[in-house]
Parts: C-alpha cells; sequence; structure tokens
C-alpha cells in the first residue's frame, strides 16, 4: 500500500483512562494536509475469543448485554491478563464462562473490530476436546449449549448473534473449516 494514503500521527493527549478503556485524542493529519483532533479507544489488555467445537457443534453461551439490551449467543471471550499468553487466557475463558476444559487452543484469526477508532486487536482461537468439568461462573451466562453448527447461519442472520466478536469469529470459523 502506497503511503501517499497513510494518515500522520503528530500529538496523543489522554482524556479518559481506566482498567477497561482509555480514550485519547490523537493530532493527525490526513493526506492533502487537512490536520484535526480524532478519538481513539485504547484498551490496556488484549481480547480473545475461543469457537469450540466438538464435531459439528460449538458451545455458545445465550447472555443479556445491558449496555444494548440485547439476548444473543455468544463465543467465549474476555480479557487477557497482564503477561498471559492469549492462548491461554481463550482457554481460561472458556472454563470461567461455561465450565468446560479444553485440551487443544489453535489460533484462527486476528482482526481489528474497530478499525476506525481503535487500535485493539482481537484474537481468536479454535478450542477442540471439551470436557465438563464444573459450572460457569454464575454472571457469565443464562445458558451455555452445543449448537449445531448448521444453525449458526440461520442464527447469525435471524440476529440472534448480535455480538459483533461472535459474528466475526464465527463467521471465519465456517468459511474455513
Amino acid at each position: 500500500m502506497a503511503d501517499s494514503s497513510r494518515w500522520t500521527t503528530h500529538g496523543t493527549r489522554r482524556v479518559y483512562a481506566s482498567p477497561w478503556v482509555n480514550v485519547d485524542l490523537d493530532d493527525v493529519e490526513v493526506p492533502g494536509g487537512q490536520r484535526f483532533e480524532h478519538h481513539v479507544l485504547r484498551f490496556p489488555r488484549a481480547s480473545v475469543g475461543a469457537v469450540v467445537v466438538d464435531a459439528d457443534r460449538v458451545l455458545l453461551l445465550w447472555r443479556h448485554r445491558f449496555a444494548t439490551d440485547l439476548w444473543g449467543w455468544e463465543i467465549p471471550a474476555g480479557w487477557s491478563d497482564d503477561g498471559e499468553d492469549p492462548a491461554d487466557a481463550a482457554r481460561r475463558e472458556v472454563l470461567e464462562e461455561t465450565g468446560y476444559r479444553v485440551s487443544t487452543v489453535e489460533p484462527l484469526t486476528t482482526y481489528a473490530p474497530m478499525a476506525g477508532i481503535s487500535s485493539h486487536l482481537y484474537r481468536v482461537f479454535v478450542a477442540t476436546g471439551a470436557t465438563l468439568v464444573g459450572e460457569p461462573e454464575a454472571a457469565e451466562a443464562d445458558r451455555v449449549e452445543w449448537v449445531p453448527l448448521a444453525e449458526v447461519p440461520k442464527l447469525m442472520t435471524a440476529g440472534q448473534v448480535p455480538d459483533g466478536p461472535s459474528v466475526t469469529a464465527l463467521a471465519f470459523y465456517l468459511a474455513t473449516r
């Protein structure tokens, strides 16, 4: 890609900071010389998700998201702890959110869920060899179910998978399996 269309950052000013998200105002210049401030979300920790598969099924959580007031199916996902390997974080999130321990975790894709306003990258893994070893953490989901992979596209088009990272992960998995 040509550098002639690359934006230039001249400086950054933090306007909000928390353990969850930081909001910065970046002084940017676009090709042609126009300069302005652009809000950028920066997350202190990496996000991970796992598409947990067993034959022709995928393990999904049915949960409510208060910010959008939506219910829907999601893959197990969350933050990496400081210094934690992303694959280990995905494995931990599966256990915490579903009660299943997985034996294999392999990279599926890494993508930028909000590339226009965030520097955040989201790492997705495929996990296999799931064994139920306990109950999920109480606040994680209303229920956890094995869903036939053949049903996933129907759920997605019906709006039953409203979570963007889950849509991306499931679509990528279905397209590459």
